[in-house]
Order: C-alpha cells, then structure tokens, then sequence
C-alpha cells in the first residue's frame, strides 16, 4: 500500500469511514427509555407503550459489519473533449441506501442496484480531475451509517484539439524524398524536370522516343523527387495574457491554460498545423523556446501527432517566465513556426535571426485583439495604447525582415 493510499485509509477512518449511530438511534434510545421511565413513575400505561416499540427497535436492529464501497471503472485517458461515459458499481454489504456524490448532484439509490452508469463531460484541454464519488451508506431504519467517504479521484488528459488549418510556407529546397513538395533533385514523381541525353545508368523506361527519333539521339524524361520538409513548431510558454489587461497581473500557470488566452491559442494552433503538414508527410518538431528539455524530435505519422498533442500539454504545466529564449541545431532549410504574443524584444529579435540564418520564418501572433485597458487604474487606456503600439513595431519590424508574420484566429 502506497504512503498516498495509507494517508486516504486514516483520513476515512478518523472522518466516519466506519459504521456508526445516528440521531436517530440516539434519539430512539433516550425517548423510549425516557417514556417507560416516566410511565413507570407517573402510573400512565401509555407513556410506556409509546415506549416500548422504540426500545426494541433499537434492540432487534443488529449493527452491520459489513463494508460498502463504490468503485469506478476507469476513465479513459487522452481521449478528446466532450461526453464520456462510465460505471460507477456499488457494492452495499449490509447496507441498504446509497448515497453517491454524482457530477449532476447527489444521488440516493439501493445499496444492492445495478452499475450506476455516470456522464462526464469536459469541454476544456489539459489535465483534470473529472469525476469523484463521495458515498454515504445506510443501514436498516437508517440508525447506522457508514461514511461520508471520500472518494478516489480519476484524472483524465484532454489533448489541444485538431482543426482544419491551411499550410503555411514551405522552404525552397526541402530535405528528404518522401513527402508531397517538389525537390531540385531528380527522382520519380509526375513533374517533368528536364529532357536530356541518355547516360549510362539511366532507365530504358524513360526514353522520350518522340525526342529520340527527331534528333536521332537517344533522350531521356527526368522528373522532379517529392520531397518532405522540416518544420518545427517553436512555443513560446513564457507568458499567457488575455485580452483584459488587468488580468496580465494574475497569471494562471500550471494544468491549464488562460481560456481564450495567447497560450490557449498557440496550443490550439500548434496541434492544428502539426496535424496539417503530418497529413503531407512532412517532418515535425516541437520546440520550448525557454525549456530545451521539453522539446519533441522530428517525425512522422499519427503516432508522433499524439507525441507532439500530449507533449503540448506538458509545454503548459511547466510554463514561466523566462529571460532567455533560443533556437538551436535546426535543419538547413527548416520552416520555423514561431508562436508568440510578441510581448518583448528578445524573441522578435529571435525571429529576425532564425530569417537571417536561411530558414523560412513564420510569425503567429497569438495576443488576443482589441486589447481592454484597466478600468481601475486612471493610466488604463494609455498603458493599453502603449502596449499595442509597442507590438506592432515588433511585427512590422519581422515583416521588414522576411519573417511572415500572420495572426492566430
């Protein structure tokens, strides 16, 4: 038994995880008690039949020894967003209700019913606890009960979300002979690169015998190689604003993300686009600008797209403010999404010089727009100015540099 589960065991026991009386069977033992008592002094025989019954229901009524417990079938784990359904099996002992903690409220149903089936629903992305039954048994005429217990947490992962993006740019001279874009290589694809003279080592299925007979030379088709390209998803977790300046204050790290917020955007961005060049057999990689450790390797297939969602969920439990961002060993020729509210210097400086180095740069803005000013502080709507000012020097700036820069939707 782990130090989690001992701790959960003293915590029930010590807070009615066992059977024991309630009001009611004190009340039954004192009033009938009290009412023979007083019949017996005052000469009233009535006193005493009124209390007669309520002794010996407290007499005949045996406590139970059983011990009821409700458990639940598992949640499923890094499934998507919206219903799921489950089982919650009661197992009552000696008890007779039930009264199980459900999402929609609680519940009171036989101890000895059926699986009771639970609908849980969970609209945002990120980890959470999604369901937890605390349960209350009781026995026969309700004069024992055993509880209120605590119930188990389950904890599900919802991964960002996919939907339909359009690609954005690919480089000129993509790396690899796998994927959809033409390469300068020669290869196999249906794109004609060039006719040219036979040489030894090309394939007799290639000659071009309209050309050959004309010249009296034998020609050759050669077409272009499909290519993959290199494309790495660069994050920027270093801050999460909305659209409410005054909220900049409290940032909302850890499980989840601002709703709504810049990093809710780019998360949601991010799957979206490594979802679309994926679907091209394109290479994608995931990049923490602040935390290298965090980062994703480049890849292929649905696999790595699950790699890439639920590693984007572990970028946002760990996301901070730090004073250093960077990019560092990327393929010659990589397309560099680079996802960020643009609220410094530093990481437009990052932009620039990703363009500098002969990489495709894409910008996604991801600060939300227009911008609400502080409504308590009498310099709201001059810091807001400020703010947005600021920024769109950031990104005009890229944009003088080759850096395409475009906004989250």
């Amino acid at each position: 038994m782990s130090s989690a589960d001992k701790i959960r065991e003293a915590f029930s026991q010590a807070h009615g995880a066992h059977w024991h009386p309630t009001d009611a069977y004190s009340r039954a033992v004192w009033l009938g008690v009290g009412l023979v008592v007083a019949g017996m002094f005052l000469h009233q025989p009535e006193l005493v039949l009124f209390g007669v019954p309520l002794v010996l229901s407290v007499l005949l009524t045996s406590k139970p020894r059983g011990k009821p417990a409700v458990s639940v079938r598992p949640v499923p784990r890094g499934a998507g967003a919206g219903v799921v359904h489950t089982v919650a099996h009661v197992d009552g002992a000696d008890a007779e209700i039930a009264v199980v903690k459900l999402p929609g409220g609680a519940r009171a149903i036989p101890a000895h019913s059926p699986d009771l089936p639970v609908q849980i629903r969970r609209d945002a992305w990120g980890p959470g606890v999604d369901l937890r039954l605390d349960h209350l048994f009781a026995g026969p005429d309700g004069l024992h009960v055993y509880g209120p217990v605590v119930g188990v947490e389950h904890v599900r992962t919802i991964l960002p979300p996919v939907e339909h993006h359009p690609s954005g740019p690919l480089p000129p001279r993509p790396a690899g002979l796998v994927g959809i874009h033409r390469s300068p290589r020669a290869g196999d694809s249906t794109e004609l690169r060039d006719i040219r003279a036979f040489q030894p080592g090309d394939r007799l299925r290639r000659i071009d015998w309209r050309v050959t007979t004309r010249t009296g030379v034998v020609h050759v088709r050669e077409r272009h190689a499909e290519a993959d390209a290199e494309i790495v998803l660069a994050l920027d977790t270093r801050a999460d604003v909305g659209a409410e300046v005054a909220e900049w204050s409290s940032p909302r790290y850890g499980a989840t993300a601002r709703p709504g917020g810049s990093l809710d955007r780019a998360v949601r961005r991010a799957a979206s686009m490594a979802a679309g060049y994926l679907r091209q057999g394109d290479r994608v990689a995931l990049v923490d600008l602040s935390r290298p450790q965090l980062n994703v390797r480049s890849g292929v297939g649905r696999r790595h797209l699950l790699r890439i969602r639920t590693q984007l969920v572990v970028c946002v439990q760990a996301a901070g403010w730090s004073s250093h961002v960077a990019l560092r060993r990327l393929p010659h020729g990589s397309v560099v999404v680079l996802l960020s509210p643009f609220l410094d210097d530093e990481i437009a400086e990052l932009a620039v010089q990703t363009r500098r180095h002969g990489h495709v740069v894409l910008a996604i803005n991801t600060l939300p727009l227009e911008l609400v000013p502080d409504p308590e502080s009498a310099w709201g709507e001059v810091a807001a100015e400020l703010i947005a000012a600021e920024h769109r020097v950031r990104l005009r700036r890229m944009a003088e540099h080759g850096v395409a820069v475009t906004r989250s939707c």
